[in-house]
C-alpha cells in the first residue's frame, strides 16, 4: 500500500473528530479488527478494535488507559511528518481545558506511528507525549 501525507491528514483529522464526540462509530472506522494500540511505546498493546473502541469510551479496566476527557475540555492538532508505504509518522499537539470555553489546564506535544492497512484504518498506533511546562 502506497499512501500520502494528505490521506493521513484526513485520518488524523476524523481521529480529532472521534475522539472529541467520543461516536463509538466514527471511533471504530479508524481502526482495523486487528489494531494494536499503544497509548506510550513501553505498554503492551491493546488489541482489537472493539477492545480500543472500549478503552477510549472509558469502558475497559486497562491499566495506562487515558481518562475519558469532559465535553469542549480537548482539543488536538496533528500533521503527518513522513510516510514510508503503509507507516506514517505525525507530530502535534493536544490542548485540554480547565472547563469548556476556559483556560488552558495541560498541552503535551505527541508523536504518534501508525501503519495502516489498505483501506486506511489504522493496524499499529504507538503514542510519544511529553508535557509543555509554563502553560
Amino acid at each position: 500500500m502506497t499512501m500520502d501525507k494528505a490521506e493521513v491528514d484526513r485520518w488524523l483529522a476524523a481521529y480529532v473528530e472521534a475522539w472529541k464526540t467520543y461516536d463509538r462509530e466514527l471511533i471504530a472506522a479508524l481502526f482495523a479488527e486487528n489494531i494494536a494500540y499503544r497509548y506510550h511505546p513501553y505498554d503492551a498493546p491493546i488489541v482489537g478494535r472493539d477492545a480500543v473502541v472500549a478503552a477510549w469510551l472509558g469502558e475497559s479496566d486497562t491499566e495506562g488507559v487515558s481518562a475519558r476527557d469532559e465535553p469542549g475540555t480537548y482539543d488536538g492538532s496533528y500533521t503527518a511528518i513522513a510516510v514510508d508505504g503503509d507507516v506514517a509518522v505525525a507530530t502535534g499537539r493536544s490542548t485540554y481545558y480547565k472547563a469548556p470555553g476556559g483556560s488552558v489546564d495541560k498541552v503535551f506535544h505527541n508523536c504518534f506511528v501508525m501503519r495502516f492497512d489498505g483501506a486506511m484504518r489504522c493496524t499499529e498506533y504507538t503514542e510519544w507525549y511529553m508535557e509543555a511546562l509554563g502553560v
